[in-house]
Order: C-alpha cells, then sequence, then structure tokens
C-alpha cells in the first residue's frame, strides 16, 4: 500500500485516483486499442461478443469491489466503536476513582488524566503515522500500580475497589484493542488484484470495434468511476490515517467535561 496518500487531502486523492484511470483509458483507447482490436476485428459480431464477456466479468468484478468497499467501510465503523467504548471506560474509571478517599482519590485522578492527555496528544499523532504508541501502556501501568497499593477498610471500599478493578480492565482491553486496528487493513494481495482487476475492465473497452469518440467517452466514464470507487476504499482501509480518520474527539470530550481539563486539540 502506498502510503503517501494520506498526507494528502481526500479530494486531492480523489482527483488523482480518477485522473489517473483516466488517462489510462483514454492512452490505452488512442495506442493499444487499435492493436487489440485486430485480434478480433474478423469475428463476427465481436462487439457482442465483446459485450458480453465485459458484463459477466463487471459483475465479478463489481461484487468484489462492493464487497471490499463493505469490508473497509465495516473496519473503519468497527474502530470508530472501540475508541468511543475506550473513552467511555476511561469515563466510568474516573467517576469510580470518585469514590476513594483523599489523598489517593487525587492522585488516582491526576493519573487517569494524564494517560487521557497522552492519548489526544502523543498517541493520537503517532497513530496517523501508522506507528504504535507505547507510553500509554506505561502510564496505565503506573495507573494500575498506585490503584493496587490501595487498602480498603470497609466494606464499601471494597466493592467500589472491586468495580475499580473491572473499570480499569475494560479499559486496558480496549486500548489494546484500539493499538491492534492502527495497523489494521485490507491485505496487499486483495489492493493487486483490485488494481488488476481495474485494468482488464478497461482494457476490455478497448476491445468494442466503435468510434475513437466513444471510445473515449464510454471508457472514460467507466474508468473514472472505478477510480472513485479505489479512492473511496482507499480513504477508509487505514482507520487513523489520512484525512478520512477516525480522530480522539471522544478522548478530548472526556477530557474537558468529565475531568475538567484543556486541550488545544484541533483536527
Amino acid at each position: 500500500m502506498f502510503y503517501w496518500i494520506y498526507d494528502i487531502t481526500t479530494a486531492q486523492l480523489a482527483i488523482l485516483f480518477s485522473a489517473f484511470f483516466l488517462a489510462v483509458a483514454w492512452c490505452g483507447s488512442l495506442v493499444f486499442g487499435p492493436v487489440l482490436r485486430l485480434f478480433v476485428r474478423r469475428q463476427a459480431g465481436c462487439n457482442d461478443l465483446v459485450g458480453y464477456i465485459l458484463s459477466c466479468y463487471c459483475v465479478f468484478y463489481g461484487l468484489l469491489l462492493g464487497l471490499i468497499a463493505v469490508a473497509a467501510y465495516q473496519n473503519f465503523m468497527d474502530t470508530n466503536r472501540t475508541v468511543s467504548e475506550e473513552a467511555a471506560a476511561v469515563t466510568a474509571l474516573y467517576r469510580d476513582i470518585t469514590c476513594y478517599p483523599e489523598p489517593d482519590r487525587t492522585e488516582l485522578q491526576d493519573l487517569l488524566r494524564e494517560y487521557t492527555r497522552n492519548v489526544i496528544e502523543k498517541s493520537w499523532p503517532l497513530q496517523r503515522e501508522g506507528l504504535t504508541p507505547t507510553e500509554g501502556g506505561k502510564k496505565l501501568n503506573a495507573f494500575l500500580a498506585r490503584l493496587a497499593a490501595f487498602e480498603p477498610n470497609t466494606k464499601g471500599q471494597e466493592i467500589i475497589h472491586a468495580e475499580t478493578f473491572s473499570s480499569f480492565n475494560d479499559v486496558s482491553r480496549l486500548r489494546r484493542l484500539r493499538v491492534i486496528c492502527i495497523t489494521t487493513g485490507i491485505p496487499a494481495i486483495m489492493w493487486y488484484v483490485v488494481v488488476i482487476g481495474a485494468f482488464l475492465n478497461i482494457a476490455l473497452v478497448w476491445l468494442f470495434d466503435m468510434k475513437l469518440s466513444s471510445h473515449l467517452m464510454l471508457g472514460g466514464v467507466l474508468s473514472f468511476y472505478i477510480g472513485t470507487v479505489i479512492c473511496l476504499i482507499a480513504a477508509m482501509d487505514n482507520p487513523f490515517r489520512g484525512e478520512v480518520s477516525i480522530g480522539p474527539d471522544a478522548f478530548v470530550n472526556v477530557y474537558e467535561t468529565v475531568m475538567g481539563g484543556k486541550t488545544s486539540h484541533g483536527r
């Protein structure tokens, strides 16, 4: 996968993909089309034959693109759900420790507030680069060490302490899922199939025996749309990268509204 595409805007990406496939279709119609048609021109009803093959091919290729687009969208939404659930788990954990006595309460809140700020200001920029953040895990470990040092003195504190550990485990589990999602995406072999399939689709159009203007128009429309769909898949393929990506907005909301902190974060 060419990750540099995530360094440009979505509009530029769409123009790039569409223009590339459009150029391939038009250049092929001018250069390769006349040569390829020599092999089928003597065949009676060659246009009908090519049309039949193209329609069958488009069914399989269309299904492939559709399924991949759905898979990319589903992965994007699942990752977004994981981020939202992690932020909600952080909120629950923060509210649990408000029931602790002082000074344990303040110390634990400060540690959790520091973790949340780290996620917003340090982890997310790394995720946008496709890198796995590690500092957040260390801060969670520091929180766990301080939490484990607390000794409940009453039955009520024991119940609250057990619930807090449960909330912490949820945060830790969801953070791990978020980190795993950083490197998830469509396998490279599938991208090869998509790109090769697009070229074969366009090449079949070159076989039609028709006026050059018709070739340019019909082939251009088909290739333009193929480029648009592939652009859509590429934009959603890596949920944390590019302009179409998941931001730390859920954590910013928790940090500012629940924890009372302020951040200069902006997407």
